[in-house]
């Protein structure tokens, strides 16, 4: 991301606000190995790569890989974005339906209502980091039963005093510009920005700020906390939010 944001001659902050760490005892993952290899499983929805791999990792403490591939096979396969798509690939696991662009839930819905009937089924969708309860509640009302799988949650970085002095720098008017490349980080950011004393001050001072987002769910996000959206990437890739964003300050 440094290296995107210099090769357009800005000058680059990069404060990490998050990583991801698995559950270590997961329940949810080991309920849903157990309706996977009874076959009660009719759609599965993969929604990241790091996700998926992180549930195979859980499910094969106590379940053969044999039998859990072999259980996927039989399931209707949709996955949210191109990562999912390599791990499956990997696997020899098929792929039925794939999202489209910027793939997010919504992406994967819109599948769902045109390709794969849900009413009376049952689909386990692995989560990343946070349930899509919005999600969940759309395929409910399709008549849906839903099975989250969760597999790891977000936590602050192990050093969280640059995302500290990133928001000081913010509040005395140290940038320019913000980019933010996740919902995550954005509720991270505030929660950090509370735990210092600054959340109004950041707010404030990030509203001069010209705000960059990967895409849809990390503006709503954005806008939901009162914050501007300038340039949401399209497609939502990094290089894309780097471009689109920075170009937009050249001429001022």
């Amino acid at each position: 991301m440094r290296s995107l944001i210099e090769r357009r001659g800005a000058v680059a902050t990069v404060a990490p606000s998050m990583r991801e760490v698995p559950i270590d005892e997961n329940p949810g993952a080991f309920a849903f190995a157990e309706e996977l290899l009874a076959g009660n499983v009719d759609v599965m929805v993969f929604m990241t790569g790091v996700g998926a791999r992180t549930l195979r990792e859980a499910v094969e403490t106590r379940f053969s890989s044999e039998s859990f591939l072999a259980a996927l096979g039989e399931c209707t396969i949709v996955v949210r974005g191109p990562k999912p798509v390599a791990v499956l690939r990997e696997w020899n696991v098929r792929v039925d339906h794939r999202a489209v662009e910027p793939n997010t839930w919504r992406e994967v819905l819109s599948i769902i209502d045109s390709d794969v009937p849900v009413e009376n089924f049952c689909v386990a969708i692995q989560e990343y980091g946070e349930p899509s309860d919005e999600f969940y509640r759309e395929l409910e009302q399709r008549g849906a039963r839903v099975l989250p799988v969760p597999v790891y949650r977000w936590a602050f970085p192990v050093d969280v005093e640059p995302l500290y002095t990133a928001i000081r720098s913010t509040v005395v008017g140290g940038f320019d510009v913000l980019l933010f490349t996740s919902a995550q980080q954005v509720k991270n950011v505030l929660e950090a920005a509370d735990q210092i004393g600054l959340r109004d001050e950041w707010l404030t001072a990030a509203g001069k700020c010209r705000i960059g987002s990967i895409g849809p769910t990390a503006s709503d996000t954005l806008r939901s906390s009162g914050l501007h959206v300038d340039v949401e990437a399209s497609p939502p890739k990094m290089g894309q939010l780097v471009l689109q964003t920075i170009a937009g300050t050249e001429d001022t």
